[in-house]
């Protein structure tokens, strides 16, 4: 067949660049989102009342990075040991159900977020009073449901085979895999096209009523075109790549089933597995929402800054006021040495 290449192309795929790439990786995630996402929660219940009904969609994101963040130790401990789950099936399952749950409750939060932003940009009056902390409690918990109904059924699809019983797949095992393909590409759709879709829209309107309106308050253009860079980040860094190679490793998989084998496989597992780090970069970045969106915490970090600042100059000041000082004492003395 053309284009085809050696049985060893449908050989088991290396495991190694995964179980050396993503422990330190998960470690790092772990860490830096976990301080991040309590530091932006506690900026959020400390100015609640100051934010508006959008804060109550940036505690729901933190909850979900959260969620998340506590299973990976359990995913360190699983890749270090050489893809060895101890924890059993049914955890195995659970700790999948929570990525899913994050990366997909992220990006619905952040939807909510967007259209909030645009209603209050472009439609202010009309959305004035109108909007308020109940509705805003009611579209979080149908985020939650919709997240909930789309990940399911993940939960049905065996996460080991009967020749790796120890193993803890992020999709299903091969048995499973022409079910699990058309419903990955579905989840793509509704859980990810859409809402991206809808946030272009939403910013993309946002950018051209800034522009052209000369009357719009300085700090608040900069706040949206930072909001704008965040989630232009956050998709084509996290998002698009892991959404992008899964679907074609889904698909790579199926066709060495059909001994229809390739050289590109090898290159698109390695790329799902870095699709896949970078999905769960999310939970670090997410925090990033917060200071665009609070007032109160940019205040303080702009006072923190500040004083850093101030600090620093104070002592570079006494440095240089205290060497010239030195030099005069190192004169004198040697003047009277000579004398």
């Amino acid at each position: 067949m053309s284009g085809n290449i050696t049985q060893v192309a449908c050989e088991s795929i290396n495991l190694n660049f995964t179980h050396a790439f993503l422990p330190p990786v998960f470690v790092t995630v772990f860490v830096v989102g976990t301080l991040s996402n309590i530091w932006g929660l506690r900026s959020v219940c400390s100015s609640w009342n100051n934010i508006g009904n959008i804060n109550i969609f940036m505690f729901n994101l933190g909850v979900a990075d959260l969620l998340y963040l506590f299973t990976l130790p359990f995913l360190v401990v699983y890749y270090a040991r050489n893809s060895h789950w101890q924890f059993g099936q049914p955890f195995c399952k659970v700790t999948r159900f929570c990525f899913n749950l994050n990366l997909y409750g992220s990006i619905g939060f952040l939807t909510c977020i967007s259209i909030y932003r645009y209603l209050g940009i472009v439609h202010p009056m009309k959305v004035m009073g109108k909007i308020t902390s109940r509705h805003s409690l009611a579209i979080s918990a149908l985020v939650w449901i919709l997240v909930i109904i789309q990940i399911l059924p993940d939960m049905f699809f065996d996460k080991n085979a009967s020749i790796s019983p120890n193993s803890c797949y992020d999709t299903t095992s091969n048995e499973r895999i022409s079910a699990y393909l058309p419903y990955s590409i579905a989840w793509t759709v509704t859980g990810f096209a859409i809402p991206l879709v809808i946030i272009l829209v939403c910013y993309g309107h946002i950018v051209v009523v800034l522009a052209r309106k000369a009357n719009v308050n300085a700090v608040l253009k900069q706040r949206c075109l930072k909001l704008v860079v965040i989630l232009v980040l956050l998709f084509s860094i996290c998002f698009i790549p892991y959404h992008v190679f899964r679907n074609l490793n889904l698909s790579t998989r199926i066709l060495k089933q059909k001994d229809i084998c390739h050289a590109s496989f090898r290159d698109i597992y390695i790329a799902h597995q870095v699709g896949r780090c970078l999905a769960c970069l999310n939970s670090a970045i997410n925090p990033l929402i917060y200071i665009v969106g609070n007032d109160d915490f940019l205040m303080k970090l702009h006072g923190l800054s500040k004083r850093a600042r101030l600090s620093l100059a104070g002592l570079t000041g006494a440095v240089i006021y205290r060497k010239p000082k030195e030099r005069d004492a190192d004169s004198s003395s040697e003047t009277a040495v000579n004398s």
